[in-house]
């Protein structure tokens, strides 16, 4: 390893730690004795994605986090959580060992995070997904689902606002007001 102070080739490694997706390893120059640090990542195989019609392409991390974003707009979804599930589904692709993955197995992991996360965000990727064509595939999807969560059909509502941010929101925002009598001492 060439020390970036004076260019010696010669180092030994003072520790070495397991960071987030790499090692981290604290080296010092045997020629101006500083010391520097490095870190050691694996260098994963290029992944290919087989489209639909045979095509195939480098796998693009930045399409796949677009189309999830776009699949979660407007909803009360983190964009951390979004990158997560980025994450794992590229964690997962490179896990099956294979240099190519159809966009069938994509879609499918991206539908299982998202039917965990949010429905619509769920049936809305779903819609996009499997090319729906008419009002009845749609309907379906939203019937498997409420069967899935194994709850009565007219129980379930979709809604738009999640309803447990509202009470974070009171709980971080302005303190609520006293009551009328009170007046902290003042006149």
């Amino acid at each position: 390893m060439q020390c970036p102070y004076c260019n010696g080739v010669d180092s030994k490694v003072t520790d070495s730690r397991s960071a987030e997706d790499s090692i981290r390893r604290r080296r010092e120059c045997a020629a101006c004795g500083l010391r520097f640090t490095t870190y050691e990542r694996i260098e994963a195989a290029q992944l290919h994605v087989i489209k639909r019609d045979g095509q195939k392409q480098e796998f693009d991390r930045s399409k796949l986090l677009s189309s999830i974003l776009i699949a979660c707009a407007k909803r009360p979804i983190p964009s951390r959580t979004i990158d997560r599930i980025v994450q794992d589904v590229e964690r997962q692709l490179h896990s099956f060992g294979r240099p190519e993955v159809p966009t069938v197995a994509i879609g499918e992991m991206v539908m299982e995070h998202l039917r965990r996360l949010d429905w619509i965000a769920f049936v809305r990727w779903t819609s996009v997904y499997r090319d729906f064509q008419d009002l009845e595939s749609f309907e379906q999807v939203v019937e498997d689902l409420r069967k899935r969560e194994g709850q009565p059909q007219d129980s379930i509502q979709l809604t738009l606002i999640d309803p447990a941010p509202a009470k974070a929101r009171r709980a971080r925002g302005r303190p609520r007001s006293r009551s009328k009598g009170a007046n902290n001492g003042k006149t």
